[in-house]
């Protein structure tokens, strides 16, 4: 129900746009964020933004991405630039959603991972 788009190559100093849209019903969408995860080691957060447009960065790509939401898409983008082999990683998005008004809570969905390689 998320798809993530926008994984590939990259050489060092390069860069990429991921976005993350959800389908279906959706009411309301209140956290957004992008982890990443390299084999063995755990998922980390990445970046999150919430439905004021407020955001946070984990310290090492603080500067260097960007993330983003169109809430009338439902999507989520993550704009990485002076990306270093260190990002090299699994990329996933995930999202905190209502899908209707009835709802009490929201749920969270992860999304299938994009595999982003830096490499020259």
């Amino acid at each position: 129900q998320l798809q993530a788009f926008g994984g590939g190559l990259a050489q060092p100093g390069g860069s990429l746009r991921l976005s993350c849209a959800v389908s279906g019903n959706i009411f309301r969408i209140s956290l957004m964020h992008w982890y990443r995860q390299v084999a063995g080691n755990q998922r980390e957060l990445v970046a999150g933004i919430d439905i004021t447009g407020r955001t946070l960065y984990a310290g090492s790509v603080k500067g260097r991405f960007t993330i983003s939401r169109d809430s009338e898409k439902n999507t989520v983008y993550l704009q990485m630039n002076s990306l270093t082999p260190e990002d090299t990683a699994v990329y996933y998005c995930s999202m905190n959603l209502k899908r209707t008004p009835q709802d009490n809570y929201y749920t969270h969905y992860w999304g299938k991972g994009t595999q982003v390689t830096v490499s020259s």
